[in-house]
């Protein structure tokens, strides 16, 4: 079972959960879906790009 977490900076309901599995991958789920159904999965190295070009900026709004 994968344990979910929020951001500290969630507000209004509005927000993602990130769990990590046993194998390392990483899942992401809408708060606003009730049955937490929905998911994107994310291998390793995938969520460590990800991370990395939000911190470089790459999706910051023009």
């Amino acid at each position: 079972m994968i344990e979910f977490r929020t951001s500290s900076f969630c507000d209004a309901g509005g927000c993602v959960e990130v769990g990590r599995g046993a194998d390392g991958s990483f899942t992401v789920r809408d708060t606003k879906d009730p049955g937490r159904r929905d998911t994107l999965r994310f291998t390793t190295q995938e969520w460590d790009a990800f991370v990395k070009g939000v911190k470089a900026g790459e999706f910051d709004p023009a």
